[in-house]
């Protein structure tokens, strides 16, 4: 995994300018532009216009793609031969499409830029692909980290979990029948049991054990250490009760609401549900880094960048349009509205914010899934079925981890 060291946030602005990589060709532009942004209406909008105004003749045609498809759809028109000129990516699609020769090389584009050095080097490194080529361009970022509910832990006197073993601890103690009817009404820990809790599951897999490669690149998900970290992770529901019934089927929307009624205590996510968060519980909800495993720490990076896509007819007006977004003012502003991170270095800042903190403490242990094609398929679909399997009980620790082994032997 490779890691990342970097002070982030973003408020300050600077502009920066974007020297052409090309020459376009004469008359209007259509520029078709993929995202999934929540709320294009206080960001997304005012960009496209401030863009539009200073680029006369290129047009953004803007597509919101929902997220649950987004994926698939976007798969499914490079299969067609007929994707959008620019989308919004995530780092672990991008084997599958260079290996679909969907994308288009920009190291030309970026070396040209005026904007490059104000882009945090980690992130150019991170975004590489394994054949030297830059394909994509940084649009956000953020690491995730630990919620907790600090009235919770005061009511019981709990400090916040710094390793395995006292997360389990104050899990259980979190976990109680607060009515006196029989009945669970807090439970300790909100786990993500359907598509992206990949990342919930890295944070206690990959710290104790399991890595997707050795050295040698042979896997290592398979070894006794690597299963028993699973199996610990997969106790967390079916042993220790600590996480709610309805674990398996648990995406987004239901832990970041059963944190915010107090049907949980803990949870793990990102900068992007803090305000709401925030703007629900006050100072009830703190956060903190992730805790360690038995052999360190891992939390995720999270990423959204842009892609060109090599069939694009108007790639120079594509760049404009992806370097415009990574240019730190208007980085800023998509920022304010995503609640992302900025990769701007002009854009830093620590700040009082307690969630900020939280990101930039867990900086130096944030890691990424593998650069390999078979990553998101584990993310889209393997994983999240051999999951739910595993917390039902129809499949092993073992079953599990072998099959996502052989999965990445393809």
């Amino acid at each position: 995994m490779k890691k990342i060291g970097l002070v982030l946030l973003c408020l300050v602005i600077a502009g920066t300018t974007f020297a052409k990589g090309a020459s376009e060709p004469e008359g209007a532009q259509n520029v078709t532009f993929w995202y999934h942004f929540d709320d294009p209406e206080t960001a997304l909008n005012p960009l496209i216009e401030k863009f539009e105004v200073e680029n006369p003749g290129i047009t953004i045609n803007a597509e919101r793609v929902a997220w649950d498809v987004y994926n698939q759809k976007l798969l499914t028109s490079v299969a067609g031969g007929n994707p959008p000129d620019v989308a919004q990516v995530k780092l672990w699609w991008q084997p599958q499409l260079v290996e679909m020769k969907a994308l288009l090389p920009l190291d030309s584009y970026i070396a040209a830029w005026d904007g490059k050095d104000d882009v945090f080097d980690k992130i150019w490194d991170l975004t590489k692909y394994s054949d030297g080529n830059q394909y994509y361009m940084p649009l956000q970022m953020v690491i995730l980290y630990l919620y907790y509910r600090v009235d919770m832990f005061e009511e019981l006197g709990l400090e916040v979990p710094k390793t395995r073993e006292e997360f389990l601890k104050a899990a259980k103690a979190l976990t109680r029948d607060t009515d006196g009817d029989g009945n669970i009404d807090v439970y300790g820990f909100g786990i993500r049991g359907a598509r992206g809790g990949h990342d919930w599951w890295g944070t206690f897999v990959l710290s104790s054990g399991a890595k997707f490669f050795d050295a040698n690149g042979n896997s290592g998900l398979t070894t006794p250490e690597a299963i028993a970290a699973n199996q610990w992770y997969i106790d967390l529901y079916r042993v220790h009760g600590v996480s709610p019934p309805t674990t398996p089927a648990d995406g987004f929307k239901e832990i970041i609401a059963n944190m915010i009624s107090g049907r949980t205590a803990m949870t793990i996510h990102h900068l992007g549900s803090s305000t709401k968060l925030e703007e629900a519980l006050g100072d009830k909800i703190s956060a903190a880094p992730v805790p360690r495993g038995t052999e360190g720490y891992w939390t995720s990076f999270g990423d959204e960048e842009n892609a060109i896509f090599a069939v694009s007819d108007v790639p120079d007006a594509a760049f404009k349009w992806t370097s415009f977004l990574a240019t730190a003012e208007n980085n800023a502003v998509w920022q304010k509205s995503s609640g992302q991170v900025s990769v701007n270095k002009s854009n830093a800042t620590a700040g009082g914010n307690r969630f900020l903190k939280a990101t930039t403490d867990s900086a130096d242990f944030a890691g990424v899934l593998p650069a390999n094609p078979g990553t998101a398929e584990f993310v889209e679909s393997l994983w999240p079925a051999l999951m739910q399997q595993a917390f039902l009980g129809e499949i092993t620790s073992k079953d599990m981890m072998q099959a996502i082994a052989d999965h990445f032997a393809k």
